[in-house]
């Protein structure tokens, strides 16, 4: 392994910290409705958990509504139960052989916890990066110790690291800051 790999490596790993972090910001309720909600929904699919986009077609009515279609007719009382049982606090209706699933509007109290939620979301992001340069590190000590690399190699690659360490750091700051923007307007 070389001083490239290592760096390389962990700008991927870095990478893909802040990926995840913007997926799961993306399921983070906001005042409109957006298909994501139901994600982590799963529906009882003949004895096995499944996801619920995988046995139902999800479109937005309109701005507060999400339409839910089992591809099977027979699972429309399932899905409607799985909805209503997740920790979403959504409660569905159905019509015909469509679910209708509004999202109420959020309380003020509702969005700060929704703040809070981003802010925790986005420092485990923080710590998965933190981690990853001290997985940097650790290798690249381990080639100097190998005699592969100088000390001077060494301290410029772990230089390099923590450059790509802020960078991530401030990225993760500005994806929160939008989410708490977006979260918090009314």
């Amino acid at each position: 392994m070389s001083v490239a790999d290592v760096k390389k490596n962990a700008q991927d790993k870095m990478a893909k910290s802040i990926e995840t972090l913007r997926a799961n910001l993306a399921k983070v309720r906001t005042g409109r409705a957006h298909v994501g909600i139901l994600d982590s929904v799963m529906v009882d699919y003949y004895g096995s958990p499944t996801q619920l986009s995988q046995v139902a077609n999800l479109t937005l009515i309109d701005a507060r509504t999400i339409g839910v279609q089992p591809y099977e007719k027979k699972m429309l009382n399932t899905v409607e139960k799985a909805i209503r049982d997740s920790d979403l606090g959504l409660n569905p209706s159905s019509f015909g052989e469509m679910i209708r699933v509004p999202t109420p509007p959020l309380t003020e109290e509702r969005r700060k916890e929704m703040v809070k939620l981003c802010k925790s979301e986005a420092e485990d992001a923080k710590i998965a990066v933190r981690n990853v340069r001290r997985d940097g590190n650790e290798q690249l000590k381990k080639l100097v110790k190998d005699k592969a690399i100088s000390e001077d190699e060494e301290r410029r690659a772990q230089d390099d690291i923590q450059k790509m360490t802020d960078k991530a750091v401030v990225d993760i700051d500005k994806l929160v800051a939008e989410k708490e923007k977006e979260v918090m307007t009314v």
